[in-house]
């Protein structure tokens, strides 16, 4: 079955060409031309790229660690949300950014499937970063309106879907985002005709789900929470291969029939490529450090994040491999956003 996705979000490739022309996207020397400042690193502020509209998970991650790394370091971390075009924009600004450190990006799955769903783009997601650690996993929550969708489990909801082909909606924060792969998946492995509508960031996509404008979605169990437990939304299961800890009682996609359903959202932390090994490593010794303290870990924990911290190495190991893993799934699932 072959799912499109040509939703309301402008494509990709022709976003970041219009921004560039129009100068929305500053230029900045390539990182070959090398580290700008002087002296012992750090000794100016770090900038913090997030790609993500404001208001999701990212940003209780990003927040935490610009506030820790920087006491650490001893120079502020300076947290800038640049978005669009599925999180390239800012992607591409770090990757043409001076390879000394002092601009860095928080990357989520949607790194590693960007290069799978856009014909071109202007950066390579390995090559062209250094990385420099991973820091969380959560699952996503598949939550409905219990309004608008009179389903109260996942099989329900499969039927439901296919007594009306292509009438169903559910949200996503944007083309090309994990959350539309993780729907796309579901879709394909239950055979079904489900409608897409992307939008700029996960904050409006929950927001449409409760006004009931969506019927459904694939969220972050850290922005869902509050809305189930309120009976906002209804939860009908997560991505994980094993439960929530903060849903107990709600199953996984595996354990209500689609045998083998996984898709975990990660977020890391990567460095523009040629940044210098020492570099890199005051960052992820200094990252790893800050990340395990207990207030650090109440923190994710609170947010339904779980801390997921190794090796610089292994995290580049995890790059390829779940760039190979969601190769397949926009294969199998047929999705795009052109």
């Amino acid at each position: 079955m072959r799912l499109c996705f040509a939703g309301a979000v402008v494509r990709a490739v022709r976003s970041w060409a219009v921004l560039l022309a129009c100068g929305v996207l500053p230029a900045v020397p390539v990182h070959a031309q090398g580290p700008v400042q002087a002296g012992p690193y750090p000794s100016a502020p770090i900038r913090l790229i997030v790609p993500f509209a404001p208001g999701g998970f990212t940003d209780v991650v990003a927040r935490l660690l610009g506030d820790k790394l920087g006491a650490a370091l001893g120079q502020p971390v300076v947290v800038e949300n640049r978005v669009g075009a599925g999180s390239t924009i800012g992607t591409d600004y770090v990757a043409k950014a001076p390879a000394d450190g002092y601009t860095l990006v928080l990357i989520s799955t949607t790194h590693v499937i960007a290069p799978w769903l856009y014909k071109t783009l202007p950066y390579d997601p390995i090559k062209s970063f250094a990385p420099v650690a991973k820091l969380v996993d959560s699952p996503y929550v598949l939550v409905t309106n219990p309004q608008k969708v009179p389903a109260a489990s996942v099989g329900e909801l499969i039927a439901l879907a296919k007594s009306r082909p292509g009438r169903l909606d559910y949200a996503s924060s944007g083309n090309g985002s994990s959350q539309h792969l993780a729907a796309a998946l579901f879709a394909s492995m239950a055979d079904l005709q489900l409608m897409h509508v992307p939008y700029r960031g996960s904050g409006q996509a929950l927001a449409d789900i409760m006004g009931g404008q969506v019927s459904m979605g694939f969220l972050g169990v850290t922005a869902a929470l509050p809305q189930i437990r309120a009976g906002r939304l209804r939860a009908l299961a997560v991505t994980t291969m094993q439960r929530s800890p903060d849903l107990p009682d709600v199953p996984t996609l595996d354990e209500a029939g689609l045998k083998g359903y996984e898709a975990t959202i990660w977020l890391g932390l990567l460095a523009p490529a040629g940044t210098p090994p020492e570099v890199v490593r005051r960052l992820h010794d200094t990252t790893d450090q800050v990340m395990r303290t207990e207030d650090a870990r109440k923190a994710l924990a609170t947010a339904g994040l779980t801390l997921s911290l190794g090796s610089s190495a292994e995290f580049g190991q995890l790059l390829e491999s779940e760039s190979a893993k969601w190769g397949k799934v926009v294969k199998q699932t047929g999705a795009t956003v052109n």
